[in-house]
């Protein structure tokens, strides 16, 4: 209980993670209490819990978890911050409660999965279920399935997105476990109640049997749909209504139209596009075009198969569909049409909207191959246009479908009406508007007359389709031509259709209403029928007028007095206007007013009456066009006359208004102009001027007025000239600019006066129409009016009229080849025939071939001239093309907005100025429907970013309506608002008001939940400002407002009807943002990596080169990448915010490798450029994900043998190299491991120079992994791997052994290790000069690797060596292995075997007695065979179980190895091996005594070098303060006995070696952060003892040595960082030894600087100099070294100077240069302290570096001459390098010497025989591992000594051997000491 007592008073949330279980629950207990009691879901105590829940739901005890389950589904269920906990608290419950035994918390796990879907978190809970069913105990798979169809049922398909889980679903069913497939089948059964039959397809692959059963359990299934029963918390409202739905009964529910529809899902988003492009036979155009026309068809059966899969990966089918269309408009082969045609509908359904690109290039040639008459032919074509269709949009292909109704070929005019009506039934009232009736319509009319049945037939069956679609009142306005009978026929098409569908879809809907009942119930329609009136005979008409005029009126009408004539026209007009109009005889009438005199009439009252007659009869009677043709000559002739014209206006203009103003027009124009009479023709012509204001201009012909008013402008009347120029001022109100393109030729005075016209009238809008055929016209016009200010104003109607030329033949090959020529000339002159051919022209056909892909290209053209030509000649295509432009946004006007990310103005002002000139013709809807938009706002440019939102913030408050696709501009709108650039975000600020005027501030702040929270809080902020300026909607125009009123009021068009919902297209409702990422991510471009590579080395773009990644690059590499990888993976790659996007668009990549490798290879460059970019990010998650990808890249490529070119790896390896010096070691460990994968696909030889640069980095980490790389490389390929030399890379790998950081020295001298293991001693030639300590430091290495090579049996074959090869020596970084091998056996199995090896050894030794030649290596094949060297030689013989055999040390044995040796080997040498042999003991205490034993022999003791020292310390410091004596038995005694052995170490010990070896030490502690501070301090104590012995021994010291550590360590550690440290020990221990030394030697001590290099910056020679002249001693040896001193510098001074520049006057020489650069050799040698550095300091680096490399080339010679190679003793003299004896005549110390013979036998290669060395094994692990280093060191030494003599006497070889080390005879010593001594003399 006490226990208990500590956790019951923590708080609740401590007690949540306490590590008691018990505390955890009650934790969980009490939380689940607090949870339920706080209501405000926003309290602060919600936030102490964000960071526990997933501890709450993955809790290790069983129990506990339970009931953190229940109190985190009631924190999600409350808390308003349980969304941020979504992804980790549903991984941890799929994970860990989903695998539970216990049903209650699975259930409970389920549960809070679901309760994050009503908050809002359905996403990230369906990707984690969906990552859990990859998870492998089926347990877990089994719960994610049936919480996926919980969340389904409950939810339904609008929350959960279904196309994820149907491409994961076949897969569960091929599970071998029960469970599992069970649970998928039932999930299946769910998704099939939301989607029906688009769920079949993408099951069609899995076994027989199981899709027979969910065949069977469909049927079950209930037809009605299901609908939603749990709601989010977003949708309260549909909630209410649903309960109240409940409440009230099932059958209320199942009557509301007012509920929302399920989506349909569509079959084709399930389905995983192909991609076939690839898959198609490599000479499939060659055979395709070939002149057998069996090969054709092989060819098209291969592409017709390929064409059969549903779903197609987009890419570019262009050629593929100019090749079919080939095929199919010129093949003569009817049966190679008709596969071609089937393959155009494979692909057309296939790709679907992606194909809509094509569709203008193969529509006309399907419809002029109709004229053939075979049935499977003209099915086939049927199918293929049907395809083609719906690819895209009837106005896109109407100009086509248009051009061939007039064809004479009746078959072609049949089929086209027939696919006309077939595309009708697709369509809408939206996508069927009136401007394409009024282009169908007539041509429909013309049809109905044609001589041929069937072209008859069609016309009806389309008409009657169109009028399903729009309703008859849309439609009849263009059938006022047509009789009775031939209408009826068309109302039978629509009847038919009808009852058609009616039988399709099984009867009529329950709750629909008719067409007609719709027309009653809403506003009366006008009769606007104008029938034509068969013309009647003179005596029918006077019956009839007779029969409604006075007697009288009719005698009198041709009497011969006018007063007669004038009275009869009174009661004429009295009687007309008493008439009722179904009673009104118009034509009769008409024409008794016509009948003598007629127009003829002299009289001008009795004529103006007359014409006042005709204009009451128009307006009050069913005047028809033959009745106005009675009337119109009288009106022309009269219109002239100055009494009677008023009058003659008055009835055109009401004969306008019966009959239309555009026919009357016609008929007036042709009439007057074929008169001679100039009053009348410029009378008509001010008429019509007046008459278009008040009509309006719609339906006027302007082509048949055009060549009038060209006749009007020759006159030679100057009133028909002004009359024509006013007329062309009032059509220009309507027109605009294109008018004037019409009258360019005429004369220059002329086209002045009509400019001047047209000036006058700019700036004005044309007046309001108020007249018309029709009583409801105001209101249809308005609607009309409403329409086209949709499509873009007024204008195209108009534009529509105007004659236009066919270009397509024009624009030939040859001109399309010019402009994509490489000479810019040349496409300058394309680009100039095509100006012209347009300027020609002057209005064109939207057919205009191959041009639009041909100036596509030259907007990107690298000569901006041309790329404003192409712009320049796009805006003459707007105005020559007018609205039809329209079909070419997509394809020319997106890449146009393009252009405004152009970094030159003039090129962005030309750009805008031509999208404005398409706009004006196309409207602004076209340009905002789809992503296309979006996509270019994505681009992170920001001129184009600033031009577009400026574009936009102009455009959009014009627009009453926009598309829906306006709001995926959004996300990038308000990245804009947050972009660098100070204009782009000024731009984005004045454009934020003008989208949310269309799309609603909710709608917009609903949007910024996607935003990074940093974001959100600016943004929301910006648009609460926007909402307070936003505009409003511009008002609609008058009339509309009418319309819509009446339909609001109850009124419903058609297409509320029964028959719209019939032909009504169901919505498609899937967000554009989900787009379909089934298909191929790389798309293969032909060349286009080469192309690449060809534009980088001819400096087009930039190079990849660069020291930190800037946006330019960026750019570029998105550019690049968006020709060949998918948009989708692109925009994730890219992503801004989301690093997880990124993520998954690698894994995606790493998916897809294997099935799309050719594309991963052809895209590798952008793959890895893009990896580089990642390299210079901080975040790991990504980084890390980029190695695991690289980890598989590099292997597949291997294995597909290819090769990584110079353009990639120049691109790439670089900025790898950068992450190996990452501060992760599991990132540096997957760096090392690609690196070496990479050696596999590039030459290592040239990775070499890669990781040379790096080892010159500022980063020690990345210098010490590069050279260890280096090594690696050097290792396993030989020393050809060098570049490009062996000796200038050595050299330059050699200077990092002097490195500060004790990493990189390490890795240097491994490397170079490495490199000895290669060549031998011709290493210390390759490395040039080190100092001193360097090369002590690489012999002490040498050494050690040697004998660590030892340690190991060599495997029993090569394949095994390159399994077990012992990794290399790299104390300080475990981290980073030399050998990156595969992971070497078990450390259990490892004694078995050698146990196993002992055993059999034993038996074996008795046997074998000696040591044969065993072991000697191939040396021959090791020097020919360099590109084998990462593989062990062929061992001679194979008795390699002798290998583990166990070293026996009793003198028998020893004796029995090699009897060549007892005469060496006394008996001390064999006490000297059993006491070795003692320190190798497993026993800890013999091991202590064994090396107690070593130290008590003085002589022995003083052989230990600095490095074995240091280890040996570093061992016995460590084992001191290891915790862990402590506690086994004797622990304290075994501490004494070490303490005891570390004193006798420092007192028997060379005193240079141990004073350095504590000062390397002591300075490796202190550099090291994790090293504990006692170790410091024992090691300070141990210098301390040392300090104190300094009396004593400092004759034997070093001097020189010691002052060049303390240097080194004053270096590291300057006085004011000494000073920081956290003891002031180490400063006042290192003050106390110099004091001491200074002490002792006085003011000599400075003349022991002669290894420091510039001592005059050495920070210790300063305080040495203090040190000095403080104790008095300064002055006794200035006046000591007085007149030495006085003699150096006054030779200094007068010849220094001299003699130098003597000696540099002769290096400059070409003659001299090699005898002074000898006697600067030798001036240094004499001088060492000579400075040099004024007479190099004014010359060129060339001429210091020569300088430099000739000194060390004298050095090498005279090194390699002064060496003496061993003869016939085992034991070599040796002559001594010039440059270490001394010149000044002093006797030089033995211990000089003996350094100095150390350093030269190293050179030698006397101390190392590692080449022909056996190797013995470890018998056991010591117990301290820094002095197993120097036991396994002398043990070594006495194996090597016996093999090197056996050797000697076996072998031929002439490298030299040493017979034991110089602790086994000192003797011999002593007389090499003597001999140098006598050589010297």
């Amino acid at each position: 209980m006490g226990d208990d007592s500590e956790w019951m008073k923590l708080p609740i949330d401590q007690k949540c993670e306490h590590k008691v279980w018990k505390a955890r629950l009650n934790g969980y207990e009490e939380a689940l209490k607090l949870f339920q009691r706080i209501e405000d879901e926003k309290s602060p105590e919600w936030g102490k819990y964000l960071g526990l829940l997933k501890k709450f739901v993955t809790d290790s005890n069983a129990v506990a978890q339970l009931k953190g389950l229940e109190a985190a589904l009631a924190y999600v269920e409350k808390a308003h911050l349980a969304g941020k906990t979504s992804g980790e608290v549903v991984s941890g419950v799929v994970s860990k409660v989903f695998n539970q035994p216990k049903a209650r918390a699975k259930e409970l796990g389920s549960d809070i999965c679901l309760m994050y879907i009503e908050i809002e978190r359905a996403e990230v809970v369906q990707d984690e279920l969906i990552k859990g069913l990859d998870n492998k105990n089926p347990k877990i798979v089994v719960t994610c399935i049936e919480t996926l169809r919980k969340a389904l049922s409950e939810f339904g398909s609008k929350i959960i997105t279904l196309k994820p889980v149907v491409k994961v679903l076949p897969k569960q069913f091929e599970s071998r476990e029960k469970a599992v497939r069970d649970e998928a089948k039932l999930l299946s059964v769910e998704i099939y109640k939301w989607i029906r039959d688009a769920l079949r397809p993408p099951l069609q692959g899995i076994n027989s049997v199981q899709l027979k059963e969910l065949e069977e359990e469909w049927v079950k299934l209930p037809t009605t749909a299901p609908k939603q029963s749990r709601f989010l918390r977003s949708q309260q409202a549909l909630k209410a209504k649903f309960e109240q739905q409940q409440a009230a009964g099932g059958d209320e529910a199942d009557g509301d139209n007012d509920e929302e529809p399920a989506p349909q899902v569509d079959p084709y988003e399930l389905l995983e596009p192909v991609e076939i492009l690839s898959k198609l036979p490599k000479d499939f155009y060659d055979k395709i075009e070939a002149k057998k026309w069996q090969e054709r068809k092989e060819a098209l059966e291969a592409l017709e198969t390929l064409a059969k899969n549903p779903k197609l990966e987009n890419g570019d089918y262009g050629d593929l569909v100019r090749a079919l269309k080939k095929v199919i408009g010129k093949d003569a082969n009817v049966m190679l049409v008709t596969l071609a045609a089937k393959c155009l509908a494979g692909l057309a359904a296939g790709l679907r909207k992606k194909f809509g690109t094509y569709a203008g290039h193969v529509v006309p040639t399907i419809l002029e191959k109709f004229k053939e008459k075979k049935p499977q032919v003209v099915q086939a074509l049927q199918e293929a246009i049907d395809a083609v269709f719906l690819t895209t949009t009837l106005q896109n292909i109407s100009e086509d479908v248009l051009g061939v109704m007039d064809n004479k070929n009746p078959s072609i005019k049949q089929q086209a009406s027939l696919f006309l009506a077939r595309s009708f039934r697709h369509c809408t009232q939206a996508t069927l508007p009136k401007s394409m009736l009024k282009a169908f319509c007539p041509a429909f009319l013309k049809q109905v007359n044609d001589s041929a049945p069937e072209v008859r037939d069609a016309a009806y069956e389309a008409l009657g389709t169109a009028m399903k679609v729009v309703g008859e009142k849309a439609v009849n306005p263009f059938l006022a031509d047509l009789d009775k009978l031939k209408l009826d026929k068309v109302r039978l098409g629509l009847y038919l259709l009808c009852f058609f569908i009616i039988l399709q879809s099984g009867g009529p809907p329950k709750k629909g209403k008719s067409a007609s009942a719709l027309s009653a119930k809403g506003k009366k329609v006008p009769e606007t029928k104008e029938f034509i009136e068969t013309e009647l005979s003179i005596e029918v008409c006077e019956e009839k007028s007779a029969a409604v005029l006075p007697a009288s009126c009719m005698q009198l009408l041709d009497s011969a007095n006018w007063k007669e004539r004038l009275a009869s026209m009174e009661e004429f007009q009295k009687a007309v206007e008493q008439m009722d109009k179904n009673e009104m005889p118009c034509q009769a009438l008409v024409r008794m007013l016509a009948k003598k005199p007629g127009w003829k009439e002299t009289n001008f009252q009795v004529m103006q009456m007359k014409l006042h007659i005709v204009g009451l009869i128009a307006q009050k009677g069913s005047f028809s066009k033959t009745s106005a043709f009675v009337v119109l000559d009288g009106l022309v002739d009269k219109i002239g006359d100055v009494k009677c014209g008023g009058k003659a206006k008055e009835g055109l203009t009401a004969t306008a208004e019966a009959c239309s103003l555009p026919w009357t027009a016609e008929q007036v124009v042709s009439m007057v102009f074929a008169q001679k009479n100039p009053k009348n023709q410029a009378e008509t012509l001010n008429w019509l001027s007046n008459a278009m204001k008040e009509f309006g201009f719609t339906g006027i012909n302007v082509k048949g007025f055009i060549n009038n008013v060209k006749t009007a402008l020759g006159a030679t009347n100057p009133a028909v000239r002004t009359a024509a120029i006013t007329l062309l001022g009032v059509m220009y109100l309507y027109m605009g600019a294109p008018l004037r393109m019409f009258f360019e030729d005429e004369k220059p005075a002329l086209l002045k006066q009509i400019d001047d016209e047209f000036e006058k009238m700019q700036g004005q809008s044309p007046p309001a129409a108020f007249r018309g055929t029709k009583k409801g016209g105001a209101e249809e016009d308005g609607e009309e009016a409403d329409e086209q200010e949709e499509d873009g104003g007024g204008a195209p109607d108009i534009m529509d009229l105007l004659p236009r030329t066919d270009v397509s033949d024009k624009i030939t090959q040859d001109m399309v080849d010019k402009m994509a020529d490489k000479n810019w000339k040349i496409r300058k002159e394309g680009l100039d025939e095509v100006a012209a051919v347009i300027s020609e022209a002057k209005f064109i056909q939207p057919s205009i071939g191959e041009l639009p892909m041909a100036l596509k290209g030259r907007l990107n053209d690298s000569n901006k001239i041309l790329c404003q030509q192409t712009l320049t000649i796009l805006q003459q295509i707007a105005v020559a093309m007018g609205p039809a432009l329209k079909q070419h946004v997509k394809s020319l006007g997106m890449p146009i907005i393009t252009v405004l990310g152009d970094s030159k103005t003039n090129v962005r002002a030309a750009a805008m100025t031509t999208l404005q000139a398409w706009v004006e013709q196309t409207g602004m809807k076209d340009w905002l429907e789809g992503e296309d938009l979006s996509e270019e706002l994505k681009r992170e440019n920001p001129f184009l970013r600033q031009e577009v939102l400026g574009w936009l913030a102009e455009k959009l408050p014009t627009m009453r309506t926009v598309p829906s696709d306006l709001m995926l501009c959004v996300p990038y709108l308000f990245i804009c608002l947050e972009d660098r650039n100070g204009d782009v975000r000024k731009k984005a600020q004045d454009a934020l008001p003008t989208f949310m005027m269309h799309l609603g501030y909710e709608k917009m702040l609903k949007a910024t939940g996607k935003l990074k929270p940093a974001s959100k809080e600016p943004v929301s902020a910006l648009l609460e400002k926007a909402r307070a300026v936003m505009p409003a909607k511009p008002a609609p125009p008058p009339g509309k407002a009418g319309a819509a009123k009446s339909s609001s009021n109850g009124a419903p068009t058609a297409k509320s009807g029964w028959l719209g919902v019939l032909g009504k297209k169901a919505p498609v409702t899937k967000a554009k943002d989900e787009e379909d990422r089934s298909g191929v991510i790389f798309i293969l471009v032909p060349n286009g990596k080469e192309q690449r590579i060809k534009e980088e080395k001819g400096l087009k773009v930039l190079k990849w080169n660069f020291q930190t990644p800037r946006d330019e690059y960026v750019d570029q590499l998105k550019t690049q990448m968006s020709t060949c990888f998918a948009r989708w993976l692109q925009e994730e790659l890219f992503h801004a915010s989301d690093f997880q996007r990124q993520v998954k668009a690698i894994g995606v990549m790493g998916e897809r490798m294997e099935d799309e490798l050719e594309g991963t290879v052809s895209c590798l460059d952008l793959i890895l450029k893009w990896f580089t970019l990642r390299f210079f990010e901080t975040n790991s998650t990504v980084l890390m994900k980029v190695l695991e990808y690289l980890k598989q890249l590099f292997p597949t490529l291997s294995r597909e043998n290819y090769h990584l070119n110079e353009y990639e790896a120049s691109s790439f390896i670089p900025y790898l190299i950068l992450k190996v010096g990452e501060s992760k070691d599991v990132v540096r460990k997957d760096v090392r491991a690609i690196l070496t994968m990479l050696c596999k696909v590039y030459p290592a030889s040239k990775v070499f120079p890669f990781l040379m640069d790096g080892t010159k980095s500022k980063n020690s980490k990345q210098r010490a992994e590069c050279l260890e790389e280096l090594g690696c490389l050097i290792e396993n390929y030989g020393m050809n791997v060098c570049q490009p030399t062996p000796a200038k890379s050595l050299k330059e790998i050699a200077v990092h052994i002097g490195d500060r950081d004790n990493s990189v020295r390490n890795a240097a001298l491994n490397t170079v290790v490495a490199v000895y293991n290669v060549c031998g001693d011709q290493v210390y030639k390759l490395i040039g000069n080190l100092s001193e300590k360097e090369m002590s430091m690489l012999e002490e290495r040498v050494k050690r690797s040697a004998k660590k090579t030892t340690t190991a049996a060599p495997p029993p074959n090569r394949q095994a060596a390159e399994r077990e090869r012992p990794q290399r020596d790299h104390p300080s970084n475990p981290n980073a292995t030399f050998m990156r091998k595969p992971a070497q056996q078990p450390q259990e199995e490892v004694p078995n075997k050698l146990n196993q090896a002992r055993a059999q050894n034993a038996e074996r030794e008795h046997s074998h007695p000696s040591i044969p030649k065993e072991f000697q290596l191939d040396l021959d094949m090791i020097e020919n065979d360099h590109t084998r060297v990462s593989e062990l030689p062929d061992l001679v013989q194979h008795k390699l179980e002798e290998l583990l055999e166990p070293i026996m040390m009793p003198e028998p044995k020893i004796r029995s190895v090699s009897p060549h040796f007892d005469d060496l080997h006394n008996s001390t040498a064999s006490t000297i091996n059993f006491v070795i042999s003692q320190v190798a003991s497993g026993d800890i205490n013999t091991s202590i005594q064994a090396l107690a034993q070593l130290f008590s022999m003085e002589s022995l003791a003083r052989e230990a070098s600095m490095g074995v020292l240091k280890d040996l310390m570093h061992g016995l410091i460590t084992l001191m303060l290891d915790a862990r004596v402590e506690d086994i038995e004797d622990g304290q005694q075994l501490i004494r006995s070490v303490n005891l052995l570390v004193v006798r170490v420092l007192e028997k010990s060379d005193q240079t070696n141990i004073l350095s070896a504590l000062l390397v030490l002591l300075q490796d502690s202190l550099t090291t952060s994790s090293g504990s501070p006692m170790f410091s301090e024992l090691v300070m104590k141990c210098l301390w003892r040392m300090i104190r012995l300094l009396p004593e021994t400092i004759n034997s010291i070093n001097l020189d040595r010691i002052l060049l550590d303390v240097h080194n360590f004053m270096k590291v550690f300057p006085k004011e960082k000494l000073k920081q440290l956290k003891s002031d020990v180490p400063h006042r221990t290192l003050k106390t030894l110099l004091h001491t030394l200074c002490k002792l030697t006085g003011g000599k001590i400075l003349d022991h600087m002669s290894m420091i290099e510039n001592r005059n910056e050495s920070e210790l020679e300063a305080h040495l100099r203090r040190v000095v002249k403080h104790s008095g001693n300064f002055s006794g040896m200035k006046s000591d070294r007085g007149s030495e001193k006085g003699q150096d510098d006054r030779m200094s001074k007068a010849k220094v100077s001299d003699i130098l520049s003597e000696i540099f006057k002769k290096i400059g020489s070409k003659e001299n240069t090699k005898e002074g650069l000898t006697e600067l050799y030798e001036y240094k040698q004499k001088y060492s302290d000579a400075d040099l550095e004024p007479f190099l300091r004014n010359t060129s680096q060339f001429f210091q570096s020569y300088v430099e490399r000739g000194l060390r080339m004298i050095e090498s010679e005279r090194e390699g001459k002064g060496r003496i190679q061993p003869t016939s003793t085992v034991i070599p003299q040796h002559g001594l390098d010039s440059g270490s004896v001394p010149l000044n005549g002093e006797e030089m110390k033995p211990a000089v010497y003996y350094e100095r013979l150390k350093i030269l036998r190293q050179r030698q290669g006397l101390e190392n025989n590692s080449r022909t060395r056996p190797t013995t094994s470890l018998l056991s692990k010591p117990s301290v591992a820094s002095s197993t280093d120097m036991l396994q060191s002398k043990l070594s030494q006495l194996k090597e000594s016996r093999e090197s003599h056996f050797q000697q006497e076996q072998s031929h070889s002439h490298s030299p051997t040493r017979s034991s080390s110089p602790a086994a005879n000192l003797d011999d010593l002593k007389k090499r000491l003597e001999r140098i001594k006598s050589n010297r003399q």
